[in-house]
């Protein structure tokens, strides 16, 4: 589950993960996003987007990387050998370029509402560059119950934000 700025239940979308999920905890705000980390603790594995400061001192397992701080993951894996690094990726030209990451976030696959307008990859297209992948890859934007169907086995699994409010 990725979060973002809404102000949702996170907390409680959280506790209704199945076993094995993790949550990327992302915001603008660094004091909204270190109360919203703080409050997640415990519930499930957390990933801090973007900040590393945050995910040392709550203890989260790991690191999240947006495109454009893809390169920084051999950095971090150096500093923090035990945390889990992933990153977004939007393009086939940027799952070429991933490395040390444990595992990839392609989006967005599905008109999403966290942003509207922007052009979605589409199912065929997503699984194509995800089938490229040197890690596995997680299918993110608009993913819902009924078109995760749509999904080809090239991806691990999907990763949501407002189909699990």
């Amino acid at each position: 589950m990725f979060t973002d700025e809404r102000r949702a239940d996170w907390v409680g979308a959280a506790c209704r993960l199945p076993p094995g999920s993790l949550v990327v905890v992302r915001g603008r705000s660094a004091g909204e996003r270190a109360a919203l980390a703080e409050a997640l603790c415990g519930i499930a594995p957390l990933l801090i987007a973007g900040d590393e400061r945050l995910a040392a001192r709550v203890g989260a397992a790991g690191l999240h990387l947006p495109q454009a701080r893809m390169a920084e993951a051999m950095h971090w894996r150096a500093r923090h050998p035990g945390w889990i690094i992933t990153a977004s990726v939007h393009s086939l030209g940027a799952m070429a370029r991933a490395r040390e990451v444990d595992a990839l976030f392609l989006s967005p696959v599905f008109p999403t509402a966290s942003h509207p307008g922007a052009p979605s990859l589409g199912a065929a297209r997503a699984a194509f560059i995800a089938a490229a992948a040197p890690a596995p890859v997680y299918a993110l934007g608009g993913v819902t119950a009924r078109n995760a169907a749509l999904l080809a086995p090239s991806f691990s699994g999907i990763a949501a934000i407002g189909a699990l409010l």
